[in-house]
């Protein structure tokens, strides 16, 4: 059974090389780029043989757990159909177990399993030159090549059994999102560490949690063997026992999935329910998807949504040369466009146009309207901000300042969203209708005062968390933290208000605010 599933995987993977001419320049150039990636990756872990213990067991156990931690959620993001999908193989009458046993070598051979093996080498090699026995770094690139595996296949075969249905292009963007959110602020925080004096100190805490748990174990074992590390008998009980547990977990679910009905193929394609798909099926999900589908394809939504940033940081113009500081200068756009991003969605209910009387016919919650309307500027701002923050304090320097700083632009963004709320529903304005160009505006008469009072109650509310965010760009570092909570808990007492009061107006006001997208 084993050889079988073996010879059948390379025919696969062989497969996949064929096809017409641009898939053949596409896998080429695909294999380049992973063969240069790899080679490169190889040569920096080989550079380690000449550094300290310390140094190379930090970057190895960061680098091997951010890895294990890739072949985990991979297969939950990406969607891809498992060409090792244990149901595949049904028809051959193999009992669950042989056939979960059969499929394991058959994973070894994958494109991804392959670079990492390389990496797994280089990594023995370098632990060799720092003086750990050949057995202990072969132990090492083993478990870790192994746990990286049972990863996968346990990952993939989750992914079978609960995404398969819910599997859209939209999910996979949330999910990618998400790990971009994640991703970003780590690499920035990592790469302002000073390196020149060995390991930064904040790093020696992170590496030895990383080290006892199932992610990094493997992978730190030769340094603990050394003594730059942990303790070396507790991280190979953690190592096996991983494997160990995977294992079962994967002889489980071999199980689970022979003897489940498979559910009917949901294709990935472009058509489809799309956002309806991804969110709940209540009121404010539908409203929420109805939103995103529009503020992600009209352009009068995108145009708002390209312009914040690039307003925000215009604003470090006139600062820079009046003599601000860089590091200073820098502090002040995420704030504004935070500002911005709550106060977009303030006359939001009038873009709907026509499309208002589904929310009325259908007889919704004012704040289930409300708070659907919402998603589209969360989705966009929370990541856009989770992003910048690190940018800029990174730029700033002084990390500290890094909870005062959120603080500050999670109270702006909530309490913008939550005055708008009430503004979009008691005082809309005419805007421009489906299909006219993005800078195209109607005339219109009023309009402004509504704009001006979202804009300026969200800074005099928020007006507590930037005097903290004041004392502690002073130095004052229990003022950061008060700063962060205090943002959050004005932000979102605001939103909340605002969502419960602007409901309120909505259902009060639906009879007139008919009457103003259908004249408007």
């Amino acid at each position: 059974m084993a050889a079988h599933v073996l010879r059948l995987r390379l025919d696969l993977l062989l497969g996949s090389l064929r096809g017409d001419g641009r898939h053949r320049l596409r896998t080429a150039l695909s294999l380049v780029g992973l063969v240069v990636l790899v080679a490169a990756a190889g040569w920096g872990i080989l550079r380690l043989r000449g550094v300290a213990s310390e140094t190379a067991l930090t970057v190895m156990v960061v680098a091997g757990a951010a890895v294990a931690l890739g072949f985990l959620v991979a297969p939950l993001v990406v969607g891809a159909d498992d060409l090792l999908d244990p149901r595949r193989f049904g028809v051959f009458g193999a009992a669950p177990r042989p056939l979960a046993f059969a499929l394991l070598p058959a994973a070894l051979i994958s494109v991804p399993v392959l670079a990492l093996a390389v990496g797994a080498v280089c990594a023995a090699i370098m632990w060799t030159a720092q003086g750990v026995p050949v057995g202990i770094a072969a132990l090492s690139a083993v478990l870790g090549l192994i746990t990286c595996v049972l990863l996968s296949r346990v990952a993939f075969a989750v992914a079978a059994l609960v995404l398969r249905e819910r599997r859209s292009r939209e999910l996979t963007g949330l999910f990618l999102v998400g790990i971009l959110v994640v991703v970003v602020p780590v690499v920035v925080f990592l790469a302002s560490l000073e390196w020149g004096d060995g390991v930064p100190t904040a790093l020696t805490s992170a590496v030895d949690v990383l080290a006892v748990t199932p992610l990094g174990a493997a992978w730190a074992l030769p340094g603990a063997f050394l003594g730059a590390g942990g303790s070396f008998a507790l991280e190979l009980l953690v190592a096996l026992a991983t494997v160990a547990v995977l294992v079962a977990a994967w002889v489980w679910l071999v199980q689970v999935l022979l003897t489940t009905t498979e559910r009917p193929a949901a294709a990935r394609g472009r058509r489809g329910l799309g956002w309806f798909l991804v969110m709940p099926g209540t009121a404010t999900g539908v409203i929420a998807a109805r939103s995103l589908t529009y503020w992600l394809r009209d352009p009068r939504y995108l145009v708002n949504i390209v312009i914040v940033p690039i307003a925000a940081v215009v604003t470090m113009v006139p600062l820079l040369v009046v003599g601000v500081p860089l590091p200073v200068a820098v502090l002040v756009p995420v704030p504004v466009m935070a500002l911005f991003f709550g106060w977009l969605a303030h006359n939001d209910l009038a873009y709907d146009s026509t499309a208002l009387w589904l929310h009325v016919a259908s007889s919704v919650r004012g704040s289930a309207d409300r708070a659907g309307r919402l998603a589209p500027v969360l989705l966009i701002s929370i990541p856009m901000l989770a992003i910048s923050i690190p940018i800029v304090i990174s730029v700033h320097g002084a990390w500290s300042l890094l909870p005062a700083m959120a603080g500050v632009c999670a109270s702006l963004l909530l309490t913008g969203l939550g005055l708008s709320s009430i503004s979009s529903a008691a005082a809309p304005y005419a805007a421009s209708r489906p299909g006219d160009g993005a800078f195209q505006q109607p005339q219109r008469t009023g309009g402004g005062l509504a704009q001006g009072v979202v804009l300026v109650a969200a800074i005099v509310l928020s007006i507590p968390t930037l005097w903290g965010g004041w004392l502690a760009l002073g130095g004052d570092a229990d003022a950061s933290w008060a700063t962060l909570w205090t943002g959050l808990g004005v932000g979102i007492a605001v939103l909340v208000v605002g969502i419960l009061v602007g409901g309120a107006v909505f259902r009060r006001r639906s009879g007139r605010l008919m009457e103003f997208v259908e004249a408007t």
